[in-house]
C-alpha cells in the first residue's frame, strides 16, 4: 500500500464547501509569511491607495451633508431611519460605491469604499451599516461577477440609483456558520410564468438577521437545489444556488425585523413557502446551480476586508480623539487625568491600536486595489480590526469613565459601545474566524505544495501515486529549508536581514524575519503530526493564526510608518508602541503554540528549532507608554492623521471636545502664569477658577484680554467635562438651560 492511499483512508474528507472556499480567492503577502520569508520589497512596491478628485468630492460633498443630517441619539430613540435620510442615500448613490460607471454606479475604489463608510461609522453605526450592506456581500456584487447580461442590464441600474434596495439572505435558524447545512431548499419542477409552463424552482426558505430585508425591495437568496424528478439530469443533490427575488413576487414574505441592539438599523427575516420562481431568477442563469457557494465564497473575500473593518477603525479613531482630549482637559488633583499613569497606560494603548487598524485598513484596501480577493488577509483584517475596535472602545469607556457611560448628544462612545458587538458577530463570527478559518485556509492556500498533495490524496486518477509521490519530495524538501532557516534565525542574530532605510525600522524588521521564519517549521510540524486533526485542534490552529495575522499587522505599521506618516518624529512613538504590540503578540502566540503542543518529543523539537525554552516575551515598557499618552494629547499632525476619519459636526461632542483641548494648548502659557501667580499669592477662599481670575485680574496679575482668553477656555472645559441631563421622565435639558439652573441653585 502506498504512502498515499495510507494517508486516504485516514485523512477527513473535504467537504464541498470547504473545498470550494479553499479554491477561491487569491494569495498575497500572508504567502511569504507563512513560508518564513515575509516579502517585504512586495510590500513596499504596493501602489499607495489615494482619493481621486471625484472620491474626495463625494467624501466633502453628499458624506459631509448626510453625517450633517443624521442625529445619532435621536435615532437611537425612534424606530426607523428617517426616510428623508434613506432619500438621500438612494439619490446620491451611497448604494452604488462598488457599481460599475456603465450601469449608473460610481465605481468607487475599496479603500474610498473603506473610507465612506468608516466616516459614516463614526457618527451612525446605523447609517453605516445601511450603506455598507449593498457595497459588501449582496446581489451587488454577485450581478457584477456572475449575473447574465440581462440580469446585468435590468438590476444594476435600478440598484445604481436606489430604485431597488437589496438584501441577501443566506444565514437560517438552523444554519449559521455552517452555511452548507442550510435546509432552505427548491426542488426542480414545472410551474407557471408569463402565461407559459416552463422549468423552474419551487422554493421554501426561512432566513433571520438579514440586514435590509424589511425595507429591501430585491432578495438575494442562498438554497440548496434538488433535482428529484430528474428534469434536468440524473443527479439529485445539485448544490447551493443563488437567486435575485422581486418583493412583489407571489408568496416573498419580508417586512418582520429584528432589534439589533436597539442600534436602528433594519435587520429582520424573510420566509416563503412553495415559491416557485423560474430558471431566469438564479443569479448567472441555470447553468449556476450548484455554483452558489464557491460564488458567494469568491465575493466574501473581498467585502469582509472593506466594511467591517472599516467600522473597526472607526471605532478606533473615534475613541483615541475623544480620549485624548478628554485627557487633557479633565482634571482632578489640579492635574490633566492623562498624566496619571493609569490613564496613561490606557491612552497609551489606544493611540498605539489605533495605529495599528489604520495601517491594516489602508494595506488591506490597497490589495483589495490591485483586483485581488485575498481571502486569508481579508480574513485577518475582519477579525483582529473589530477585535481591536473593541479593544480600543472598551479602554476609551474607562478612561471616561462616568462621562462615558450617560448616553446623550453629548456622549461620543455610546453609540459606537452598542453596537461594537454587531462586527464582531456577522460575516463570519470573529471565534470561528479565528478558530477555523485564518490558519485553516492559509496553511492551505500559502503552503506551496500542500493543497496539491491533499488534492492528489483523494485522487483517483491512475497516475496519482506517482506525482504524490513528487510533491512529497518537493514538500520535504521545503520543510528542511524551513527547519534550518529558523535554526539559524533563532540562534544568529546576524542572519537576520532587514531592507528598510530606516534605523528605527530596520530592528523591528529583524525582529519580525525571525518570527516569521520561526513559524514555518512549527505549521509544518504540526500537519505532519497532527494531520487532518489540526483542523479540530483549534486552540492550536488559532495560534499559528494569530501569528500569521499579528506578522501582517506589522507589516502594515512598518509600511505606514515609512510611506504615509507626515512627521516621523511625531509619529515615532505611536509607530514604536504598534510595532512592539504586534511583535509581543506574535511572540507569544507562537510561545504559547509551543508549550501547548500535545506531542512532547515534537515539542522539544520545536524548542530546539526556535529557540522558544521560555514563554517570556519583551514587553513594552512603562517609558514608551508614558511617552505616547503625552504624545497623544498633542495637538499633532500624527493625531490628526490617526482620527482624520471624525469628522467635527458643529455643536457635536466631537466638537465641544476638541475646541476645550486646543483652547487649552492655547492658553498653556497662560495657565502656567495663573498658577505661578497663585504659589505666590494664594487665593484664599477658591471658591471657583472665575473668582481666581477675577482676583488676579483686579491686583493687576493678569491683563482683560488674558483674563478674557482664561475664562473663554474656562467655559468650554466646563462644557466638554458636562455629561447631558434628564428632568425626571428623562426629557433632555439642552446645556444653556441646565447652566441657568445651576446658576439659579447657586444663588
Amino acid at each position: 500500500m502506498s504512502i498515499r492511499t495510507s494517508l486516504k483512508k485516514v485523512l477527513p474528507p473535504i467537504s464541498i464547501t470547504e473545498q470550494e472556499a479553499l479554491d477561491a480567492g487569491d494569495v498575497w503577502l500572508e504567502s511569504s509569511i507563512y513560508q518564513g520569508k515575509p516579502d517585504m520589497q512586495a510590500l513596499r512596491n504596493v501602489p499607495q491607495a489615494k482619493l481621486s478628485a471625484e472620491e474626495q468630492a463625494f467624501l466633502d460633498g453628499p458624506v459631509k451633508q448626510v453625517l450633517e443630517m443624521v442625529d445619532d441619539f435621536e435615532l437611537q430613540n425612534e424606530k426607523h431611519i428617517p426616510q428623508e435620510i434613506l432619500d438621500f442615500l438612494s439619490v446620491n448613490k451611497f448604494f452604488a460605491l462598488i457599481i460599475p460607471k456603465k450601469f449608473g454606479g460610481l465605481e468607487f475604489s475599496p479603500y474610498a469604499n473603506s473610507t465612506i463608510v468608516a466616516t459614516l461609522s463614526t457618527v451612525s453605526s446605523a447609517v453605516a451599516v445601511t450603506v455598507m450592506v449593498p457595497n459588501s456581500l449582496g446581489p451587488g456584487e454577485l450581478l457584477m461577477h456572475f449575473g447574465t447580461q440581462e440580469q446585468q442590464n435590468h438590476w444594476l441600474p435600478r440598484l445604481a440609483i436606489g430604485k431597488d434596495i437589496p438584501c441577501f439572505a443566506l444565514t437560517s435558524p438552523e444554519a449559521g456558520s455552517d452555511a452548507g447545512a442550510i435546509p432552505d431548499a427548491a426542488i426542480v419542477t414545472k410551474g407557471m410564468w408569463e402565461g407559459k409552463e416552463v422549468i423552474g424552482l419551487k422554493v421554501t426558505w426561512d432566513k433571520r438577521y438579514i440586514t435590509l430585508a424589511p425595507i429591501a425591495t430585491v432578495l438575494g437568496l442562498a438554497f440548496k437545489v434538488f433535482d428529484t424528478d430528474g428534469l434536468l439530469g440524473d443527479q439529485v443533490e445539485l448544490g447551493i444556488t443563488c437567486a435575485l427575488i422581486p418583493k412583489s413576487h407571489p408568496g416573498v414574505e419580508l417586512g418582520n425585523r429584528h432589534d439589533p441592539l436597539g442600534v436602528r438599523f433594519y435587520n429582520g427575516t424573510t420566509r416563503g413557502n412553495d415559491v416557485f420562481i423560474p430558471m431566469d431568477f438564479i443569479i448567472g442563469g441555470q447553468k449556476n446551480i450548484g455554483r452558489g457557494w464557491q460564488m458567494l465564497v469568491a465575493c466574501l473575500g473581498a467585502g469582509r476586508g472593506i466594511s467591517l473593518p472599516a467600522m473597526g477603525t472607526a471605532s478606533a479613531q473615534g475613541s483615541l480623539k475623544s480620549t485624548a482630549e478628554y485627557s487633557f482637559v479633565r482634571e482632578q488633583f489640579g492635574v490633566p487625568i492623562g498624566r496619571f499613569e493609569g490613564i496613561q497606560e490606557q491612552l497609551a494603548d489606544i493611540a498605539g491600536k489605533t495605529f495599528v487598524v489604520e495601517a491594516m485598513r489602508i494595506l488591506t484596501t490597497e490589495g483589495l486595489g490591485l483586483g485581488l480577493k485575498p481571502g486569508v488577509v481579508t480574513a485577518m483584517a475582519k477579525y483582529h480590526m473589530t477585535e481591536l475596535g473593541r479593544d480600543v472602545l472598551n479602554s476609551a469607556m474607562d478612561v471616561q469613565a462616568g462621562k462615558a457611560i450617560q448616553r446623550g448628544p453629548q456622549n461620543t462612545l455610546s453609540s459606537a459601545y452598542a453596537a461594537q458587538p454587531i462586527g464582531i458577530t456577522v460575516e463570519g463570527a470573529n471565534i470561528l474566524t479565528r478558530s477555523l478559518m485564518i490558519f485553516g485556509q492559509g496553511a492551505m492556500r500559502c503552503h506551496p505544495y500542500l493543497k496539491e498533495m491533499v488534492d492528489l490524496i483523494h485522487s483517483n486518477d491512475s497516475d496519482a501515486d506517482a506525482e504524490f509521490n513528487k510533491v512529497l519530495r518537493k514538500t520535504v524538501g521545503f520543510s528542511v529549508k524551513n527547519a534550518l532557516r529558523s535554526f539559524s534565525k533563532s540562534y544568529l542574530t546576524f542572519t537576520r536581514g532587514a531592507e528598510s532605510a530606516l534605523p528605527e525600522v530596520r530592528k523591528y524588521e529583524k525582529r519580525m524575519n525571525a518570527v516569521s521564519a520561526k513559524m514555518a517549521p512549527l505549521a509544518d510540524l504540526s500537519l505532519l503530526v497532527l494531520g487532518g486533526d489540526l483542523k479540530k485542534a483549534e486552540m492550536l490552529s488559532a495560534r499559528l493564526g494569530d501569528v500569521m495575522s499579528y506578522l501582517y499587522a506589522a507589516m502594515a505599521v512598518v509600511r505606514y510608518y515609512e510611506q504615509r506618516v507626515e512627521n516621523r518624529h511625531e509619529a515615532k512613538p505611536y509607530f514604536d508602541y504598534a510595532i512592539q504590540w504586534c511583535l509581543q503578540q506574535a511572540e507569544t502566540s507562537l510561545n504559547a503554540f509551543v508549550a501547548n503542543f500535545p506531542n512532547t518529543v515534537v515539542r522539544g523539537l520545536m524548542r530546539v528549532l526556535t529557540n522558544t525554552y521560555t514563554t517570556s516575551v519583551p514587553g513594552i515598557s512603562d517609558q514608551l507608554k508614558r511617552e505616547l499618552s503625552e504624545a497623544a494629547m498633542q495637538d499633532s499632525s500624527i493625531k490628526r492623521q490617526l482620527t482624520h476619519l471624525v469628522k467635527v459636526i458643529p455643536g457635536d461632542g466631537n466638537d465641544i471636545n476638541e475646541q476645550a483641548f486646543k483652547a487649552k494648548h492655547a492658553a498653556m502659557p497662560l495657565l502656567k502664569k495663573i498658577q505661578k501667580a497663585l504659589r505666590a499669592n494664594p487665593v484664599v477662599p477658591h471658591i471657583s477658577f472665575e473668582n481666581i481670575v477675577n482676583v488676579l485680574t483686579e491686583k493687576g496679575e493678569l491683563t482683560a484680554e488674558e483674563a478674557r482668553l482664561a475664562l473663554d477656555y474656562n467655559e468650554k472645559r466646563k462644557l466638554a467635562v458636562r455629561v447631558d441631563e434628564y428632568d425626571f421622565d428623562l426629557n433632555l435639558i439642552d446645556e444653556s438651560q441646565a447652566t441657568e439652573e445651576q446658576q439659579a441653585s447657586a444663588a
